[in-house]
């Protein structure tokens, strides 16, 4: 695989995990396993049966913690250092052209983008619990899991879409939470 490639597979594995660390980390795993991807030691221990069943069971419990709005903001809290530490993991793991000449680069290219990731996830669910009452939450929470699923799968299979995929739905959520803020700001200001 060339260098650019693998640079780009690595941000569309890497950054996702700013959204649900664990799903990153199990599809890769599962991803190395199944030979989409290729991870050498020591990241290999990702595609490891206990490493496996303990990211499904993290998993499990972010899944249901995310969905709760009271919830989901101490889940925040905790991905606050799993998410990037991950995404710092999962970016030196998929490639080996940043990671055997600079592995610090790897690792804060990885932290920086799922650490961005996961200040915009943080930082816009307070909106969508305020505006909704919390009953988007979960519906969101779901958007993210399959938006995690789909650029992680698409990163270790055609990396160039997973990042275009990447670039156009983070730019879609960004003027979608600029709406909502918008209009949060115009009805706080009407009651006043």
């Amino acid at each position: 695989m060339d260098p650019l490639t693998q640079i780009l597979m690595s941000f569309g594995i890497a950054a996702p995990a700013g959204f649900n660390a664990y799903l990153a980390l199990l599809l890769v795993g599962l991803g190395d396993r199944f030979n989409w991807i290729s991870l050498q030691s020591p990241y290999d221990v990702l595609q490891s049966t206990p490493v496996l069943v303990g990211l499904g069971v993290l998993l499990s419990v972010e899944v249901v913690a995310d969905k709760i709005p009271a919830l989901d903001s101490l889940n925040d809290i905790v991905g606050t250092l799993v998410r990037p530490a991950s995404g710092a993991f999962l970016f030196a793991a998929g490639n080996t052209v940043l990671t055997d000449s600079s592995p610090v680069l790897s690792f804060i290219l990885g932290g920086v983008s799922a650490g961005t990731l996961h200040a915009f996830k943080a930082g816009t669910r307070p909106i969508w619990t305020a505006t909704t009452g919390g009953l988007a939450n979960p519906v969101v929470s779901v958007f993210e899991d399959l938006f995690v699923g789909t650029v992680v799968i698409l990163g270790m299979l055609v990396p160039v879409v997973a990042v275009l995929v990447l670039l156009t739905v983070l730019a879609f959520a960004v003027l979608m939470v600029l709406r909502l803020r918008r209009g949060y700001s115009r009805r706080a200001h009407a009651r006043r």
